[in-house]
């Protein structure tokens, strides 16, 4: 008697996932090019010495070093947007990219939410003067809310056409309070302890 193969048998015989949709794939290249264009915002300014002279002249060793990881960090993200619509690598497998992906989604979700945040204090005048939301400050919020909810798009088709777990998204959002508590605060400290630059 022959025995039925299901959708998501494992061995030679297991269906392969779906193709990305056209929405996807074009999610996938928008993100891609997000990820790059905002990386060269960071080496424009390693390259025109943007923080060697005033204000920031004390860091601007330690905001270099700051400069070129979140540079690496952002094209970083941009393969795993690639990665997320690209055929599988035994290098580089479905779970992993999961992983990464859901990872990106829920770190520049929360920086995104946390910028909202801050936006609204200055709004009601809780955390500071409201003249400081200018129309730049309310573009880049929504850059980052927008730029989080393509990372989002991605990691929920990965997950879905590959049929990852979803415990494999919680590990992923674990990531990220990890990631930017990295950046964000143990990076510094480690300059400043290391004299690269005084602390914050």
């Amino acid at each position: 008697m022959a025995s039925s193969i299901s959708p998501s048998a494992s061995g030679p015989f297991a269906s392969a996932p779906a193709r990305p949709g056209r929405a996807v794939t074009a999610t996938a290249v928008l993100t891609i090019l997000a990820c790059v264009g905002f990386a060269l915002v960071n080496v424009v300014f390693e390259l025109t010495d943007r923080f060697s002279g005033g204000a920031y002249a004390d860091y601007a060793d330690g905001l270099a070093v700051m400069n070129w990881l979140v540079v690496g960090l952002k094209i970083v993200g941009a393969g795993v947007a690639l990665l997320s619509v690209a055929p599988e690598r035994r290098w580089a497998p479905a779970p992993l990219v999961a992983v990464l992906g859901w990872a990106g989604f829920a770190t520049l979700g929360v920086y995104g939410l946390g910028s909202v945040v801050q936006a609204l204090g200055l709004a009601t005048g809780m955390t500071g003067d409201p003249g400081r939301i200018g129309a730049g400050a309310v573009a880049y919020v929504l850059f980052f809310l927008l730029f989080a909810a393509g990372f989002g798009t991605l990691a929920v088709s990965h997950t879905r056409r590959h049929r990852i777990r979803a415990r494999v998204a919680v590990v992923g959002f674990l990531g990220a309070p990890l990631l930017l508590g990295g950046v964000f605060v143990g990076i510094p400290a480690l300059l400043a302890a290391l004299g690269v630059m005084p602390p914050l």
